[in-house]
């Protein structure tokens, strides 16, 4: 169990998954850009956030809800809680909203199972599935939580808890994640990312002068 001080966002799962660098640069040097990726984002979950609530037949629909988990040390926020009756039961059902296509979904997936497992451990009940929306497909991908879906989160949880309290920046990658990424100019992964280009960019500075 984690102190409040060691909590981690749920978001931050997404960030580790994509890039550990870019995951330190966010929840440990608090560094934070926009690009038109990351804008198309926010504004996309903008629009959902709203704490509404709204009930149509066997349908509730609650947007913004604040999830927890006590055991993982995790905090943050759904997009959208779907409750689906059922006789005299409401059952929930998590939505993330992403604004891609869908082409690459770990992250995504595992965010959403974080997401269950906190509505679990708050509500004491078992979720089998929820729901990632696409929005430049406008369609959903529908993601069962799987005993091996679980089991990846959870570590996933523990692997972030680790580097963040390592307190110290990974090395960068400097592939094609690298240039979707908003953080490339602070991260500035051509410099640093190969130790001996850099040693060899050196010599070629102390042979020439």
């Amino acid at each position: 169990m984690c102190t409040n001080e060691e909590w981690i966002p749920i978001s931050a799962l997404n960030h580790f998954l994509y890039c550990k660098r870019r995951c330190a640069l966010v929840h440990l040097e608090r560094v934070w850009e926009e690009n038109r990726f990351t804008t198309e984002g926010r504004l996309l979950h903008e629009k959902v956030d709203s704490g509404k609530v709204e009930v149509r037949g066997d349908l509730k629909q609650a947007t913004g809800i604040l999830l927890h988990s006590q055991s993982l040390g995790v905090n943050g926020k759904a997009d959208l809680v779907e409750f689906h009756r059922k006789g005299t039961t409401w059952h929930p059902f998590p939505v993330e909203y992403k604004r891609g296509k869908g082409a690459s979904q770990e992250g995504d997936s595992v965010q959403l199972c974080l997401q269950a497992l906190c509505l679990e451990e708050m509500l004491n009940i078992s979720i089998p599935e929820g729901a990632l929306f696409y929005g430049k497909m406008r369609r959903r991908k529908q993601v069962v939580f799987s005993p091996e879906l679980r089991s990846h989160t959870k570590a996933m949880v523990t692997a972030v808890h680790e580097l963040l309290r390592q307190d110290r920046l990974p090395p960068p990658v400097n592939d094609k994640r690298c240039v979707r990424c908003s953080l490339m100019e602070q991260c500035r992964p051509q410099e640093s990312a190969n130790p001996v280009q850099a040693t060899r960019y050196l010599e070629g500075l102390r042979e020439k002068s």
